[in-house]
């Protein structure tokens, strides 16, 4: 039986990318260009996450 709800992973690993995104933006020696979208590719992993969490609610 399956308890994870679905929505959960993308979430979490959206949280994670999001997170690795910000700390590229921290570093000066980090290309900006590259953490940016590695901190938007993270946001809409966290976004899309948290819509099929909210659809799909028992």
């Amino acid at each position: 039986m399956n308890t994870m709800r679905e929505g959960f992973i993308p979430t979490a690993l959206g949280t994670a990318v999001t997170a690795a995104g910000y700390a590229m933006k921290q570093n000066r020696g980090s290309n900006k260009m590259i953490a940016n979208t590695i901190f938007g590719f993270g946001l809409a992993h966290v976004v899309l996450g948290v819509i099929d969490l909210v659809e799909h609610r028992r």
